[in-house]
């Protein structure tokens, strides 16, 4: 973080003209009166929005269209009624906020291109770095007993979600509460990005993956972090860099996790055969997920107080614990029938994803994200991830002979459409586009296309062929990995973007003049961490929905860098001779 341009960002949000009604001109009026039908939408304007921080940057943060009070009114009239009914026109009320929203102008970053490094870095200094990532996982799991991972709001909202985005997330959105903190949330985005104040919220950063540098950050612990930490300490150990100490304290860190994820996390939730079916839930009950009690609070406050499971925590805890050795029962069942029933047929139950903010895509053979709860609880709707469906893809190459995929017809079929949805997207070039995207960014997808390939690659060649009779994931390797070398590794990159580039060029078998930059720009930025750490907290995976939350911290920076580092070393190795 640039000190002086904060503090320069900061002198400006204080002292810009004020030119129009603030957020707190329009909300006080409607949320501070003495009676407020919904008591959560009031009392999440004073803990989120009306707090003494934000009110200092935004008090001069103005709009000058709303000067008009006959637009003023129209809005009040919504922030009421979304207040006072009982049953609330989510549209009507939406629409005055969308048509302010629709006035911000956002960007995703464009790093600009740069001359590549000439030469591949030395063997040992990769080395190094894989050791420091591995010692900072395993010290920070032995000073916490698990590994952190940490979320941060950006109130200045995601680029991808206008006026219309709104719209479909307020009539998507299940539970109330979380439809009141999208609606202020968005509200607040305007005043934010139109000011001085959005230079403040929103400084330049290098590269894609956006650094968290938000003041608050809320740690926590879920399965879907352990299941990646783990995968992380197994690339360790492969290494054969950590020392006897060091493996002996992976593996009990891998156990514990593993156990995390399918003991601790698990949630029993009804099959589409009507039975039941064990999963992992997104978020395991108090104490489990180490917030502090101030954040709790905060957190129930604000609405977020109900998760249900979904289908990415629940492959991706699977696949780690599958390849941690795990033989627990919850593995023998053929999860790839659950998932098929969660698949959206073109004409049939593609109105099951309810939050379309992708809709530019074809979901047809696509997995939606959340899972019911046995009450029948679906607070966030429900939407659909690319790469969530490459995690189901992944997990099922690694349990395809336990699951009897190939000698069972309709999980075959099923895995196949899931393919197919993927090969539409990536030869479409819409793959590469950010707002095709739910959680994640373009270059995660291509770094988990690369994970999923290599699991395919592990089976059997009949088996590859049954599961892929076209030879699709040649076809969109050659798609992907031209995305890599051509766009992401010629441009400004940070360490968590380098190691994103790493994971994709080393399973997809990239040459090796391709891992010069990606490399480079790691080791170059090595140490820039703080108390410690190798390397400062960038966004792994974000929500778009109530406002742009980021997800990750220094720990998955280490997870990820030693990843791609694991692979460009095994990728770099001399060959044996012939």
């Amino acid at each position: 973080m640039d000190v002086r341009y904060m503090a320069g960002a900061f002198y400006r949000a204080l002292t810009a003209a004020k030119d129009g009604p603030s957020l707190y001109d329009i909300c006080d009026p409607v949320f501070l009166r003495q009676s407020c039908g919904n008591s959560h939408l009031a009392t999440f304007y004073r803990t989120a929005l009306n707090n003494p921080a934000l009110r200092l940057v935004l008090r001069r943060s103005g709009l000058p269209e709303l000067r008009d009070p006959i637009r003023v009114r129209a809005l009040r009239d919504a922030l009421s009624a979304a207040c006072d009914d009982d049953a609330p026109d989510w549209a009507a009320i939406g629409q005055p906020v969308a048509d302010l929203v629709d006035t911000i102008e956002l960007s995703h970053p464009k790093p600009k291109r740069v001359v590549p490094p000439p030469h591949l870095p030395r063997p040992a200094d990769i080395d190094a770095a894989i050791r420091a990532c591995g010692t900072h996982l395993l010290g920070s799991f032995d000073r916490n007993g698990f590994i952190p991972t940490y979320a941060a709001f950006n109130l200045i909202g995601d680029p991808d979600c206008g006026g219309r985005e709104l719209l479909m997330a307020l009539t998507g959105l299940n539970a109330r509460g979380y439809k009141n903190s999208t609606l202020m949330f968005n509200l607040a985005r305007v005043f934010i990005a139109r000011s001085a104040t959005g230079r403040l919220i929103n400084p330049p950063w290098i590269g894609i993956a956006e650094p968290m540098w938000q003041p608050v950050q809320i740690r926590h612990r879920t399965a879907y972090y352990d299941a990646f930490f783990t995968e992380a300490l197994l690339a360790f150990i492969d290494t054969d860099l950590a020392t006897g100490a060091e493996s002996a304290a992976s593996r009990d860190a891998i156990d514990q996790m593993v156990a995390f994820c399918l003991k601790t996390s698990r949630e029993t939730v009804r099959g589409p055969d009507g039975g039941t079916v064990d999963v992992v839930t997104a978020l395991a009950p108090l104490p489990h997920p180490r917030f502090s009690r101030f954040f709790w609070q905060i957190k129930q406050r604000l609405g977020f107080d109900v998760y249900v499971p979904d289908c990415d925590t629940t492959a991706c805890s699977l696949s780690a614990a599958t390849q941690a050795g795990c033989n627990d029962p919850m593995l023998q069942q053929p999860l790839i029938d659950f998932y098929a029933g969660l698949q959206v047929r073109d004409g049939g139950n593609a109105p099951s994803v309810t939050v379309p903010l992708n809709d530019s895509i074809d979901y047809d053979g696509g997995i939606v994200t959340w899972i019911d709860s046995l009450a029948g609880e679906r607070p966030f709707g429900n939407d659909l991830d690319p790469t969530l469906n490459l995690d189901v893809l992944e997990l099922s190459f690694r349990n395809a002979a336990r699951w009897q995929v190939i000698e069972t017809p309709k999980r075959l079929e099923t895995l196949r459409r899931i393919i197919g949805f993927h090969r539409r997207l990536i030869e479409s070039g819409q793959f590469a586009d950010p707002k095709s995207h739910i959680y994640y960014l373009p270059e995660l997808y291509c770094a988990y296309f690369g994970r999923c390939t290599a699991a395919l690659r592990a089976l059997p060649e009949a088996v590859q062929r049954a599961i892929d009779p076209d030879d699709a994931f040649a076809a969109m390797r050659e798609k992907v990995l031209g995305y890599v070398q051509d766009e992401l590794i010629t441009r400004e990159i940070n360490p968590f973007d380098a190691a994103l580039a790493l994971i994709a060029l080393g399973h997809l078998g990239a040459e090796p003049d391709s891992f010069k930059a990606p490399l480079n720009c790691i080791l170059d930025a090595l140490g820039e961490g703080w108390r410690g750490a190798p390397f400062k907290a960038y966004e792994w995976n974000k929500m778009k929905t109530p406002t742009r939350i980021l997800v990750g911290g220094p720990e998955v920076t280490s997870a990820f860098v030693l990843m791609g580092l694991a692979l460009a070393r095994r990728a770099l190795a001399p060959r044996p001779a012939a």
